[in-house]
């Protein structure tokens, strides 16, 4: 006969959380988000035009820290496709906001005449880079390639826009910004409601099946 000493003897033990353990994306996204919101904010005008360093404290103290704090957390529990994409990001805000001052203070010894063709080095760079992230995730949902199809698109965007000296493409380029940072703020939500116990929010179906 089965005591409940015994039942009790054979239970597995509950899993302890460890200091590496939780989800990276609780710092990650919320410090994309504020950083998205602030370079929208210069693309469609609310700073004068020469005051493009307007978002540079937010997107090197917060944005391109906290992805890299992210990164680092993915890659400690092994979540590396995570620690590749926080990365990545880090990587960019990191070197947008080095772009901002080091061509507002002439770090890189490059002259006033190949200022755009710098900025439009930066964003093709990185245009391409976030297309095959996109391409990259088409296994998560859907949620995710949508972002990084975004992001691409509002550098595409903001690309033509520096080319040109378009205000009004760049403002359009602030737009999309603003969409992706929407769609950040509702990923924030969908982490952060299963951290703290509750389901998910709906992401979408993943374009490509394993």
């Amino acid at each position: 006969m089965t005591t409940d000493q015994d039942r009790t003897s054979h239970r597995k033990p509950e899993p302890v959380p460890g200091p590496l353990s939780g989800d990276p994306a609780l710092i990650g996204v919320p410090t994309f988000v504020v950083g998205s919101i602030a370079l929208g904010m210069t693309l469609v005008g609310f700073v004068p035009p020469e005051a493009v360093g307007a978002p540079v404290a937010i997107i090197l103290a917060a944005t391109g820290t906290g992805q890299f704090v992210a990164a680092l957390w993915a890659a400690a529990i092994g979540q590396s496709a995570v620690a590749s994409i926080f990365g990545t990001f880090s990587g960019f805000w990191l070197s947008y906001g080095l772009l901002v001052l080091g061509l507002t203070h002439g770090w890189f010894g490059v002259p006033d005449g190949s200022a755009t063709a710098t900025q439009a080095l930066f964003l093709t760079s990185w245009a391409v880079v976030v297309a095959l992230l996109a391409l990259a995730t088409l296994r998560l949902p859907a949620a995710y390639t949508v972002l990084f199809a975004l992001i691409a698109a509002a550098l595409v965007l903001v690309l033509v826009a520096t080319v040109q000296d378009s205000a009004q493409l760049k403002a359009v380029g602030g737009f999309v910004v603003f969409t992706f940072a929407a769609l950040g703020c509702y990923l924030f939500l969908h982490v952060m409601s299963e951290a703290t116990g509750g389901r998910g929010l709906p992401l979408g179906k993943p374009v490509l099946r394993s």
